[in-house]
This record gives C-alpha cells, sequence and structure tokens, in this order.
C-alpha cells in the first residue's frame, strides 16, 4: 500500500529541517513527485475552494492591475487569478514546482517564477494589485513564520487586497504540540498580518469538505 502523501511529506520536511534547511524540503518533495515517488498533498488539479468562492463572492476585476501568487506550486491558483484579468506572477522557491506548472498551463499567460519568499525581488516591494498566499507560511517552521508574514505584507501595493488561506488551530494549543508540517495559524496568528495601514476587513473560518474536523482561515485585508 502507498504511504500517506502527508507521511511522505513530513519525512521529506524532517529530513531537510534536520540539516537545518527549513525551505529545502519543498524542491526535495516537488522533484520526488515528478519522478513519481510521492504526492504533492495540497496539489488539488484545480484552484483552491476558498479562493474560488472568494473570486465568486468578489467578482473582482483584474483588468489594468497586476496580482502575485505566493507559493505557486503547480499553477492552478495563478491560473484562475489570471483569468479574472490580472496581469499575474506566481512564484516558488522550487523549481520542479515552477516547471510543473508551466508544463500543465503550457498556454498560460502567467509569469511563473522561482523566488524565495523570505528573500523576494526589491522591485516586488509594494507593486501589486492583490496578493494570493494560500498554504505557504503555514508550511514554514513557526519561528520561520512572522518573517515570512512580513514579507507577504510588504508585497501589497497601496489600495490592494491581501487574500490568505491557512489551516486553523485554536490559539491556545501550543507551539510545541504541533508535529508539522503544516503548522497551522491561530487567529492571532491571522492578525498579525496586520499593520498600521493594511486592514483586516473579513477573516471566516470554515471546516475542510475534505476533512471536517480541519479548519481553515479565509481572511482578506487592504492597504489603505
Amino acid at each position: 500500500m502507498a504511504e500517506d502523501p502527508d507521511v511522505v511529506s513530513r519525512r521529506i520536511a524532517k529530513e531537510s529541517l534536520d540539516r537545518d534547511d527549513p525551505t529545502g524540503w519543498f524542491e526535495n518533495l516537488y522533484a520526488a513527485a515528478a519522478e513519481g515517488a510521492a504526492v504533492v498533498p495540497w496539489d488539488r488539479g484545480t484552484a483552491h475552494q476558498l479562493l474560488i468562492e472568494w473570486a465568486e463572492e468578489s467578482q473582482p476585476d483584474g483588468a489594468g492591475k497586476s496580482a502575485l501568487v505566493v507559493g505557486a506550486g503547480t499553477g492552478w491558483d495563478a491560473e484562475l487569478i489570471a483569468d479574472r484579468g490580472y496581469a499575474t506572477t506566481a512564484f516558488d522557491i522550487s523549481p520542479t514546482a515552477v516547471e510543473t506548472a508551466r508544463r500543465n498551463h503550457p498556454d498560460s499567460e502567467v509569469q511563473y517564477v522561482v523566488a524565495d519568499l523570505l528573500n523576494p525581488p526589491a522591485d516586488w516591494h509594494r507593486a501589486f494589485d492583490l496578493v494570493v498566499e494560500i498554504y505557504t507560511v503555514q508550511a514554514l517552521p513557526i519561528s520561520l513564520q512572522p518573517a515570512a508574514i512580513k514579507q507577504v505584507t510588504e508585497l501589497v501595493g497601496p489600495g490592494g487586497t491581501l487574500l490568505v488561506v491557512a489551516a486553523a488551530r485554536p490559539d491556545d494549543e501550543p507551539d510545541e504540540a504541533i508535529q508539522g508540517p503544516p503548522w497551522p495559524l491561530t487567529r492571532a496568528t491571522m492578525h498579525s498580518f496586520t499593520t498600521p495601514d493594511l486592514r483586516l476587513i473579513q477573516l471566516t473560518q470554515s471546516p475542510s469538505p475534505a476533512d471536517p474536523t480541519i479548519s481553515r482561515w479565509r481572511g482578506e485585508y487592504l492597504r489603505d
């Protein structure tokens, strides 16, 4: 019987963490998946349900606007955003993920690039009208999440929107009790995406349709 994808991803992550390389496991996982030796747990073959719902509810018009998708993965979320008219850039730290996204969407208008959230290109600073972050921060150890969150917020341009989707955990659950990845986010962590000029305008929590015991956050923020 094949191993549970979550178990495989945790093992690959642990090997990377043991080498003091907390982000290297993304490439290792995507490379293993490309060889048929693993499955990427969050690769749904479609855009994330909560992103689809947000787009249906908000009906954003991306004409003349730019968007950035954090953690492009295999590209499904970025393609949805591009379909809404945004000039879309999507990045991942894993070169194999970027190659897979390009292969999955050969006629795409999305610009897929390799980049590191913890050290993004300088010209991305407050440059985008829409920033979409789904499951990237929670894939990083809790000690790195504040730095990652700060970088995410600094990608949102004036008047821009930030959409964050993440697995949820109770605020009173201690960090040391979490056996990641993922390392789900507390309500307080979701609130930490705010800054003096980046306001939280909506935060909802809903059960996962695949597993009702798992809750997900959807947070929407607006830069003044």
